[in-house]
């Protein structure tokens, strides 16, 4: 095999998958040859969106898959995962596996591995994670300067083989080791939640908190918490506050005394009082975030790992032995702790952080966030001010957009949504379109990455971009402007929907961000005008925030982006209006922060007006079929639109893509 050829990879289940199928499709390197699961229609749809083959047997994949991603319950957990590896090593495929695998299980797909010449590797997914990469790295500068005295762990049971893992890198070794068993808790306790056990991993003193109840239908939502780690120095306390961060450092309490045994408060021996007592290191971010941004990105390095190995035709079981380690330990660990509390709890109610601390809660006026669409989890320019929301001219009236004000923020965290997550769905939708009718249509274009990501995947498209808030058209102009490649192509317009000035013939139209800004009879008047002007192969695409109802939506940091010393922060709110319950009030602050700074320089508010309503109203209104395109977990829905039947199921009604 070229190692320069882009690796053709299956991704095995559609669950956690989804994840490894985005990180396939967002890293250079790598093909998505082909999804593989029972066969359930949700999997054979998210195949079809992807436009990849789906298969249920290992035996008719075709002949060209170089690697796998197996991501499919061992038998540990009661699946086939390890049997499916088994049957693609066997074929010759290299195979990247989710924890977590038994020590037999692991072993017999080593040995199969370098039987046949392939690589193998275990995943165990989190310690690629950003948050923890960065403590694992701050933890090795640590243990280089100073001597590892303690670590103090915490994990649920389900989430153990990975914690073993990152406390071996975090050291750079997992020798010696050996635990006590937990101790035994008299009756009258009752039921406790976490189990404790103490030993030591690496040469150093450990002391384990597992959260030892399980729900085996549901083990993520009803941990109490996720990885927990602190490594303390004499010079300090590294922690790892959650698998998703932030880190902390906590210098040592050190104060010289006098003769008198007082602490020196002035003068030499007190310079160590001037170190904060606890610096917070790293942002922090959304759920969603996660789920689109650090689990697709630490899969992608997972996969890179492999990729590495390949090209380098390493020994399998030789580059494994610290994988068998890791093995070998949670298999003590969990022989030690016995068989976690079988629970079913009712879902849990997370609470957001202004219900405790109050002091957070944003301004009068800056209430905060959402997925909006066309904010920066979308892609067009935003739900209206409410100045140009209300009256019978709505959005297509003759008031100056007040978008403006926010509009020099909306790329610091748009740009990266709109690359992992809108663009490449919105390509793959027009990627087999015939856009030689008339132009693209790019109504509530914004700043113009949507408009961008069409220009390049598809040199042959006119575009139309239509914008009227004066701020981001500016944007979008210079945008348009300073690329070659774009100039000739793009027109830009200041017109906004429904009465925006249209061609005779469209290829395609983009509604972005924009459809909840207009009433019923402006969107049916939208649809009147559009649809005499569609090619009759014409596709349109449709991206809502995935509310169909008014709902309160508490305040919420929804992004954070660094520029110099400045750190921008955007928070997101909302709420039924009091004078139209139909329809939401929404609003959005960004503060900017000097340095590290909690005190904000800068706070940009807006307050906008969103109708909330489903796909399936689209459908209807429109009188177009639809179908759901696949977008990564976490991203607002997008629909394709076209005249004729699509071949898949219809669009369901979306989960809400809230905090």
């Amino acid at each position: 095999m070229n190692e320069q050829a882009p690796l053709r990879v299956v991704v095995c289940g559609t669950n956690f998958g989804r994840f490894y199928a985005e990180a396939v499709l967002a890293h250079p390197g790598y093909t998505l040859a082909a999804i593989l699961s029972r066969g359930s229609e949700a999997s054979r749809a998210y195949a079809r969106g992807l436009g990849v083959p789906h298969h249920t047997e290992v035996d008719r994949l075709p002949d060209d898959i170089d690697a796998a991603c197996v991501v499919v319950g061992s038998s540990i957990s009661g699946g086939e995962g390890t049997a499916l590896a088994k049957a693609l090593i066997g074929r010759g495929v290299h195979v990247l596996q989710e924890h977590p695998v038994h020590l037999d299980e692991l072993t017999e797909c080593l040995k199969l591995a370098r039987r046949h010449r392939v690589q193998y590797r275990l995943n165990t997914h989190y310690p690629h994670v950003e948050p923890v990469r960065a403590f694992i790295q701050a933890a090795r500068r640590l243990t280089a300067r100073q001597k590892p005295l303690f670590l103090d762990a915490a994990t649920p049971v389900h989430l153990m083989q990975p914690m073993v893992d990152i406390l071996g890198r975090a050291l750079g070794s997992l020798r010696p080791w050996r635990f006590t068993d937990p101790l035994a808790l008299p009756a009258e306790v009752g039921t406790q939640p976490f189990r404790l056990l103490q030993g030591v991993l690496g040469g150093v003193a450990l002391t384990v908190r597992v959260h030892h109840q399980l729900d085996p239908a549901d083990r993520d939502n009803h941990a109490l918490h996720w990885h927990r780690v602190s490594l303390g120095t004499e010079g300090g306390v590294l922690t790892l506050a959650d698998t998703h961060g932030p880190l902390l450092w906590s210098p040592r309490l050190h104060v010289d005394r006098d003769d008198g045994r007082r602490f020196v408060l002035d003068g030499p021996g007190a310079g160590d009082l001037g170190l904060t007592t606890t610096s917070v290191v790293g942002d922090t971010g959304t759920f969603r975030e996660v789920f689109a941004g650090l689990w697709p990105q630490a899969v992608g390095r997972a996969l890179d790992g492999l990729r590495e190995a390949v090209a380098d035709g390493e020994d399998v079981l030789r580059t494994a032995q610290y994988d068998l380690t890791v093995c070998r330990i949670w298999s003590d660990l969990a022989a030690r702790l016995g068989p976690p509390e079988i629970i079913r709890p009712p879902a849990p109610r997370p609470l957001p952080v202004g219900e405790l601390f109050p002091a957070r809660s944003a301004p009068a006026g800056a209430r905060g966030p959402i997925t909006a669409p066309g904010s920066p989890a979308g892609t067009g320019s935003g739900p209206l001010p409410l100045s140009q929301a209300s009256g019978p001219s709505g959005a297509a009236g003759a008031v100056e957009l007040s978008y403006t004000p926010s509009a020099e923020f909306f790329d610091l965290v748009a740009t990266e949504h709109a690359a992992g997550a809108s663009a490449p769905a919105v390509a793959r939708a027009l990627a087999g379109a015939d856009l030689s009718y008339g132009p693209v249509l790019d109504i509530g274009a914004g700043t113009g990455l949507l408009t961008e990501a069409v220009a390049r995947a598809r040199p042959d498209a006119e575009i139309l971009a239509c914008e009227p808030a004066t701020g981001m058209r500016a944007v979008l102009t210079s945008r348009v402007f300073s690329d070659p490649y774009l100039r000739p192509r793009v027109t830009i317009t200041a017109d906004a929907a429904p009465e925006l000035e249209l061609p005779d013939r469209v290829s395609a139209v983009l509604l972005c961000g924009v459809l909840g800004h207009l009433d019923a009879g402006q969107r049916r008047r939208l649809w009147e005008r559009l649809l005499r002007r569609l090619s009759p192969k014409g596709v349109v695409i449709v991206e809502l925030m995935g509310v169909e109802s008014p709902l309160v939506l508490p305040e919420a940091r929804m992004a954070t982006a660094r520029a110099g010393r400045h750190r921008y922060e955007w928070w997101f709110s909302g709420a039924p209006d009091q004078d139209d319950p139909a329809t939401m009030r929404l609003h959005t602050t960004w503060r900017v922060y000097r340095d590290d700074e909690d005190v904000p320089v800068r706070l940009v508010h807006d307050s906008y007006r969103w109708i909330p309503f489903g796909l399936r109203q689209v459908a209807e209104e429109s009188g177009l079929h639809a179908r759901l395109l696949p977008a990564r977990p976490g991203a607002p829905p997008l629909a394709e639109l076209t005249r004729q039947p699509v071949a898949t199921s219809p669009v369901p009604s979306p989960r809400p893509v809230l905090p």
